[in-house]
């Protein structure tokens, strides 16, 4: 077993920076989300440096991830939402997973998402 109070001193000498892309890894390594922990231990660790971690996110994308076997209401949806011809929303549905909209509103994205789930898509708000 690693010698805990060893490892405690080496992350308390880590900058923000370096706390971050150890969070990274770690999400990456492990397949969780240490996002709240970021957000709780950036201030202490680097004072004003570590805010935009606690920032709450206002732009979202909303991103078709399939058709949920009705790719011919989906594809009518999209194009009603972006304006895309035929053709380009055909392509689009065919290329999940895909963005629809980028940078929109929390309410926006909401609306957006139930209009494509009532259509059969199956989607996702980042």
């Amino acid at each position: 077993m690693a010698d805990l109070n060893a490892l405690v001193d080496q992350l308390s000498e880590l900058t923000v920076l370096e706390a971050a892309e150890l969070s990274k890894l770690l999400e990456e390594k492990w397949g969780v989300s240490a996002a709240a922990a970021v957000a709780v231990a950036g201030p202490a660790a680097g004072g004003a440096g570590g805010a935009p971690a606690a920032e709450e996110q206002t732009e979202f994308d909303v991103i078709l991830t399939g058709d949920g076997g009705k790719k011919i209401n989906v594809i009518k949806e999209v194009r009603a939402i972006t304006g895309l011809g035929l053709t380009e929303a055909k392509t689009l549905v065919e290329s999940t997973p895909k963005a629809v909209k980028e940078g929109v509103s929390k309410d926006e994205a909401e609306k957006l998402k139930k209009q494509l789930e009532e259509a059969g898509a199956t989607v996702e708000v980042k």
